[in-house]
């Protein structure tokens, strides 16, 4: 069992950056791929970026490819991401989600998940 807790949201203006964190419990962090996702209001959860166990592969929503990072460190059981020139459009809860083996750009194919963390950008 893992649990996620993200945290580092907040309101910013259109342009600015913001660096979510989301730490795991437990040994066996570095087995699980990690994935962050965004739900705004009245839409369905959405794939923002993904990495691999050992963080040496990561993949991009369309929308937020040369703007947003995700790390690891797994010695810290933290999975990070930086975002720049953020756009009023990137407003929504934003989920941090842990899966056994592979990433994926599927919320369902995720084992477990936290509480979300909200994001509100201003223009």
């Amino acid at each position: 069992q893992v649990q996620l807790v993200e945290s580092g949201g907040g309101l910013v203006q259109a342009g600015g950056s913001l660096r979510l964190s989301c730490a795991a419990s437990g040994r066996t962090f570095s087995r699980y791929a990690m994935g962050w996702f965004r739900q705004a209001p009245g839409k369905e959860r959405e794939f923002v970026a993904a990495i691999s166990t050992s963080g040496g592969s990561t993949v991009y929503a369309d929308s937020v490819k040369g703007r947003f990072t995700i790390s690891r460190d797994n010695a810290k059981n933290t999975v990070y991401l930086q975002m720049n020139s953020l756009k009023p459009e990137d407003t929504a809860v934003y989920y941090c989600q842990a899966s056994i083996g592979y990433y994926s750009r599927r919320s369902g194919d995720y084992n477990y998940w936290g509480q979300g963390t909200q994001v509100t950008v201003s223009s």
